[in-house]
């Protein structure tokens, strides 16, 4: 009877020690396999690795045509801004004087949103009076934009009356000439919406000044 008691002791006390070594292992297996869910858990998460895709879709919309119409834009605008602001106290013509007047309100407006749009990309905006004179002038619509040259718009300040509308009208017409093309290069080459439509409302409205300044002139 002692003998088999003992047997029975020693074999409870094999099988209690198996029991827990196997708790054991499965605490540590859980609290791995935890741990290493977690840490999946911790970089699957989406919104980290979309980031840059989400950076890089709010500055996009735009390319280097829009810059470029932008840029160049601004300083022509404000060229025609200085030139109708010669308009009240020199010309002559009433028409020539509420012409002047329209050119400055619809033009104004238009630099300040092109401002903010480079501003928005991250561009520089171009000086005022950077570029107003220099670069663009002698050579007509085209490459040139337009622009008066330093010396034309020198020559419109020393002239009033009949003089200046006319110098006025012929300087305009090849003004808008040059912003007619810079719309219609944003047209054909731009991606922003915005820009496009701007450059058709340019592409409208000045091509409409042309033909009444035509007019005006004969």
């Amino acid at each position: 009877m002692s003998t088999n008691r003992s047997l029975i002791r020693r074999t409870a006390a094999v099988v209690a020690v198996a029991t827990a070594t196997l708790v054991l292992a499965a605490c540590g297996s859980g609290e791995a396999d935890t741990a290493a869910h977690g840490g999946h858990g911790d970089r699957t998460p989406t919104p980290a690795a979309s980031a840059p895709a989400s950076a890089s879709a709010g500055q996009g919309g735009h390319n280097a045509a829009d810059t470029a119409f932008a840029k160049g834009m601004i300083p022509h605008h404000r060229q025609a801004v200085e030139m109708a602001d010669l308009a009240p106290s020199r010309a002559e013509s009433a028409e020539v004087k509420q012409l002047a007047e329209q050119i400055k309100k619809a033009q104004d407006p238009e630099i300040k949103t092109l401002s903010g749009w480079l501003t928005s990309w991250g561009e520089q905006v171009p000086a005022e009076g950077a570029a107003d004179h220099s670069g663009h002038g002698a050579g007509g619509s085209g490459g040139s934009g337009g622009m008066m040259t330093a010396e034309e718009m020198d020559q419109l300040k020393k002239v009033s009356g009949k003089a200046f509308d006319t110098a006025f009208m012929r300087l305009m017409i090849k003004h808008h000439d040059g912003a007619v093309a810079m719309a219609r290069t944003e047209k054909a080459d731009g991606t922003f919406p915005e820009a496009k439509t701007m450059a058709d409302a340019i592409i409208s409205s000045q091509t409409a000044e042309i033909d009444r300044l035509k007019g005006l002139l004969g």
